[in-house]
């Protein structure tokens, strides 16, 4: 018998060796449990009565229904993307298509004031004729506002009859946490109350409002909701449904929602977008859906307006001064020696207002000492405005105006970074001159304001949504179809003679599409 003879430590690092890749091995296969599949988020349209069985075959599929959608025969699930390919192929399924996001369109309007004390009527009352026919019989009209929810505790806008539920997604509809929403209604129904704010284009507190909030703070929603919502308006009683909102790619489930609520007599309209380019945005794109445009208030076509085929009307939408959460405006401050700057917002920044000797930050691109207990005047450019506020509260510096490398003013954003110094922009003429004023003493202040100036065809949409309404409300027995008709002949025509992609049928006019009515009837 051959004997065969193993050293101990041998033997040992042998069994170590064993246990190491034994241990690997479980690692890897425990590793690779834990890795969850790829997962995506998809609408689901089954056929009637296939509810149950959809449902158990997104649960077999390891998915998860995330919304039901009303009356839709349709659900929204998140599902591991290996598995879309046996989804579509079930026979109870009509579709699945990916939900599409959505969102709010408007953007800030470069270094303009907001309003502060009195009222004051903005131009687009005026433009649109609002102030030449008044809201007398709109409490038989409700408009469905689908957008970030609505300040019911605003001095312009809590006397008005609204309405809205809880969604446990982004709220309670009353809140509104990135001030879209509020702004769009207040173009709608800003009360006419003396000596304060704004007035909208139904301000007697008439109108009924109906609030569904699809956008929490960080500003955006899924066509799956949208659609949802949109259902919601309709079971609300909604006449008209405004969405100042969109996406670039159209959505199967949206086609129907709004097809079907055309169909049972709502008109719905939403925003053409503000990429200033011939692209198409949805909802809007769908035929049973008003695409609005947007104006300045010399009635020119503004540049960030989408404009194609399906432009249907125009309003003001540049510069529009509106409601905002109460104190959530800002207004920006900036005096040097004795030189009063008209500075632009810096978003994010606190409501706060700091003194001290003005110091040259250069492009803010690195902590300096230099400036500590100073004001930074820094130059645009190179980094993002986030790390220049930033070096100079590390630096030392109290308050920080950020000007411009190009011509003209800005307003700008901090993003998600928290800061606690005040800060500002400025125009490019202003920094030049502030760089003479170097060591002179500089005051940077940002003030919570009720109202504001935004740009944006969502800006726009709220004017044609709420005319809609006021003319409609005197002929109640127009069909949605014939207003909509009504609203689009008697447009002033603006640009080359009819219809066309930047300004649609034209301004919509609320005084004449009302006489139109009245002489014509509703379906002439």
């Amino acid at each position: 018998m051959n004997q065969i003879n193993i050293g101990v430590s041998t033997l040992t690092a042998a069994v170590r060796l064993c246990l190491a890749t034994l241990a690997a091995s479980v690692a890897g296969a425990g590793a690779a449990a834990a890795a969850a599949p790829e997962t995506t988020r998809v609408v689901v349209a089954f056929k009637p009565g296939a509810a149950a069985q959809v449902k158990a075959a997104v649960g077999a599929a390891r998915g998860r229904v995330k919304l039901d959608i009303p009356g839709m025969n349709a659900v929204a699930v998140e599902i591991p993307a290996i598995a879309l390919r046996g989804l579509r192929n079930n026979p109870n399924i009509e579709f699945v298509e990916e939900d599409v996001k959505r969102y709010p369109l408007a953007l800030a309007t470069p270094s303009k004031k907001p309003y502060l004390s009195g009222q004051l009527v903005p131009y687009g009352i005026k433009m649109v004729q609002a102030d030449q026919l008044p809201d007398t019989y709109a409490a038989n009209r409700m408009v469905c506002i689908i957008d970030s929810g609505y300040d019911r505790a605003h001095e312009d806008l809590s006397g008005n009859t609204a309405s809205g539920i809880y969604d446990r997604g982004t709220g309670w509809w009353y809140t509104d946490e990135n001030h879209h929403g509020t702004h769009v209604a207040g173009t709608v129904a800003a009360i006419n109350n003396n000596d304060t704010g704004v007035v909208g284009v139904a301000a007697n507190r008439q109108l009924k409002l109906h609030i569904v909030k699809v956008f929490g703070a960080d500003g955006w929603a899924y066509s799956s909701t949208l659609a949802a919502a949109a259902n919601q308006c309709g079971d609300a009683g909604a006449n008209v449904i405004s969405m100042s909102l969109g996406g670039a790619r159209p959505s199967q489930i949206e086609i129907r929602a709004f097809a079907a609520l055309a169909t049972k007599g709502v008109l719905s309209v939403a925003a053409a977008g503000n990429d200033g380019n011939s692209a198409i945005s949805y909802p809007a794109g769908y035929p049973s859906v008003v695409m609005v445009g947007a104006l300045d208030e010399n009635k020119a076509w503004a540049d960030f307006s989408q404009f194609n085929s399906k432009v249907e009307l125009s309003a003001p939408g540049v510069s529009v001064l509106s409601t905002v959460p109460m104190g959530g405006g800002a207004e920006a401050g900036l005096t040097v020696g004795r030189t009063t700057y008209a500075p632009g917002t810096m978003d994010g920044s606190p409501k706060a207002s700091a003194s001290a000797p003005l110091a040259d930050f250069g492009l803010g691109d690195a902590i300096n000492t230099a400036v500590s207990g100073k004001v930074c005047l820094i130059s645009r450019g190179a980094i993002d405005f986030a790390t220049k506020v930033s070096n100079c509260q590390s630096s030392g510096g109290v308050g920080a105006v950020v000007y411009n490398n190009v011509p003209g003013g800005f307003n700008g954003t901090l993003g998600t970074t928290v800061t606690s110094i005040p800060s500002v922009t400025a125009s490019d003429t202003e920094g030049a001159s502030m760089k003479g004023q170097l060591g002179q003493l500089a005051t940077v202040s940002v003030k919570g304001v009720n109202y504001a100036y935004y740009d944006g065809t969502s800006m726009a949409t709220p004017h044609v949504s709420a005319v809609a309404a006021l003319v409609w409300s005197y002929f109640p027995s127009c069909t949605a179809a014939q207003l909509r008709s009504s609203l689009g002949k008697s447009a002033q025509d603006l640009g080359s003679a009819g219809r066309d992609e930047r300004y649609g049928y034209g301004l919509v006019q609320a005084k004449a599409a009302y006489d139109r009515i009245k002489t014509l009837g509703c379906g002439n």
